[in-house]
């Protein structure tokens, strides 16, 4: 909820402590720097056909020498544009950034170009 309306969006939101570290899901490169009112500052890696978003973190997005870079100074994050990102690697903080109600991280999957429950690709993972 977001003041009078309900905003459902795709992806699971995850509940953690304002600061916590966020850590990419899966090797890949950096196709997008988010900064808008909804998903606040974020992140989209492309790994193979599958993108995975993550919003609301901390920090903001700049340009620095001609390329989009999510900045949280504080945390010790710079992350570029088409940056390599390997599996695990720091790539932000939980925050309350965009339109949230509380700090969260939002994650969400797509796969090739369709939005995918991401509890529906952990439940796989875990009975593999």
């Amino acid at each position: 909820p977001t003041g009078r309306e309900t905003d459902v969006g795709s992806g699971l939101d995850l509940a953690a402590p304002e600061g916590s570290y966020v850590r990419n899901w899966w090797s890949g490169t950096v196709v997008e720097t988010i900064d808008d009112d909804r998903c606040g500052t974020g992140l989209v890696i492309k790994s193979g056909d599958w993108e995975h978003v993550y919003c609301h973190m901390q920090g903001y997005v700049e340009t620095i020498a001609g390329v989009r870079t999510l900045v949280d100074r504080d945390g010790g994050v710079l992350v570029q544009q088409g940056q390599q990102i390997p599996t695990g690697a720091r790539i932000g903080r939980v925050g309350m950034t965009g339109r949230t109600t509380g700090p969260h991280l939002h994650w969400g999957l797509v796969y090739q170009d369709e939005w995918i429950d991401p509890a529906t690709v952990i439940r796989a993972m875990a009975s593999s």
